[in-house]
């Protein structure tokens, strides 16, 4: 279920205007211009790479999608990697696999952070090679994604397993790797074997110039593939404050009400550092005590939701009563982040907001998916 409802459209609309997401349009100016020609650079590589790593982001399978590369990906050969695997619902991936399988497509679930995960797509790769490798000497593997999908991570992961496996030559190079959507900027190469020659191309986080509607274009902002700075941090909440309710999820934290919280106390050291805007002030690193606050601040806040959701006795389906809903939990929420309430209305909004996507972002509210699995007979962009 995507939480994509005719009230739920609605109310991003009367949010968000009729701007909608348009390259020049209105107020939100989303298209950068290194993306205009890095576009470019990327479909005359395209046209000379032997196969396509196609990344994905598994909460929005379809949201993520490059459209406008769409007509020369699918005469490639290629593989959909739909990372961030660990951040989606584990209860529909299976489905998803299924529509990609239906629709002829190599479709892999992974989490580039993985060496097992990484493994599996470099198998697939070979094996979807081996053809074009008994006739090229040198063979090309492009990796391509909108903004914040993985690939750089992606990059450098096989970049470190593929030295081990390959024979590769040269000093090795890593991808930039940033937080914020479209920090690579440059196409570079990456050899990762030898006898045949074997190149992997990262490509800079490319957009289209035209979202198809606005419901996707927030999905986008939501998982990070827009920068917050363009839609706005109090938006991108909104929305996911309506999913949430469109799909009844806070009935279901109604336990947590008496959970007891037993903390992570081995958590990554990417997710770590995602973390600290958590943090109370002062707090310089994660410890013990600091994995113990962020778990009960998640259960503050799962319970806040619980009960404005629990209370509300108005109909979902009307945007009046729902903006007045989303409202009572923007309060309810500001009381759980412990934001004081002598803040000016705007300025809290967005310290709630920023907390709030954090914990979505780092999935310390559980695994999502947005997008609703299509049906297996249309075919699979």
């Amino acid at each position: 279920m995507s939480g994509g409802s005719g009230v739920l459209t609605n109310i991003v609309k009367k949010g968000l205007g009729e701007m909608g997401f348009n390259k020049g349009g209105g107020a939100i100016n989303w298209f950068p211009g290194h993306m205009a020609s890095a576009t470019r650079a990327i479909r005359d590589r395209l046209k000379r790479s032997d196969l396509v790593i196609e990344v994905r982001d598994a909460r929005i399978p379809i949201s993520s999608v490059n459209g406008d590369l769409q007509s020369i990906l699918s005469s490639k050969r290629r593989v959909v990697a739909l990372n961030k695997r660990d951040l989606a619902n584990p209860n529909i991936m299976h489905k998803w696999l299924r529509y990609f399988e239906s629709n002829n497509q190599d479709c892999l679930l992974m989490n580039a952070h993985s060496k097992n995960s990484v493994k599996k797509l470099l198998d697939l790769v070979e094996l979807k090679l081996k053809e074009a490798i008994s006739r090229e000497p040198t063979l090309l593997v492009m990796v391509v994604g909108v903004p914040n999908v993985g690939k750089s991570s992606l990059i450098n992961s096989i970049n470190q397993i593929a030295s081990t496996r390959f024979p590769a030559q040269g000093k090795k190079k890593r991808a930039t790797v940033g937080p914020l959507p479209g920090v690579t900027q440059d196409i570079a190469g990456f050899k990762i074997a030898h006898q045949p020659s074997i190149y992997v191309l990262d490509t800079p986080g490319v957009l289209v110039p035209s979202i198809p509607d606005i419901e996707t274009g927030l999905k986008l902002a939501l998982t990070g593939s827009v920068k917050d700075s363009v839609v706005g941090e109090e938006r991108i909440a909104q929305y996911f404050l309506a999913v949430l309710n469109s799909r009844s999820t806070p009935l279901h934290w109604k336990h947590l009400n008496n959970r007891k919280m037993e903390g992570i106390r081995n958590e990554a050291r990417d997710k770590e550092e995602r973390l600290k805007d958590l943090l109370p002030p002062r707090r310089k690193q994660l410890n013990s005590s600091d994995v113990w606050y962020i778990e009960d601040l998640v259960t503050e806040v799962q319970c806040a939701l619980y009960a404005t959701f629990k209370d509300f006795d108005g109909n979902m389906e009307d945007e009046n009563d729902l903006e007045s809903l989303i409202d009572n939990q923007f309060q309810a929420l500001q009381r759980a982040f412990k934001v004081p309430s002598t803040k000016a209305r705007d300025e809290a909004r967005l310290m709630v907001s920023k907390k709030f996507l954090t914990l979505f972002r780092t999935g310390k509210l559980g695994p999502f998916t947005l997008d609703d699995v299509p049906d297996a007979v249309n075919p699979a962009p």
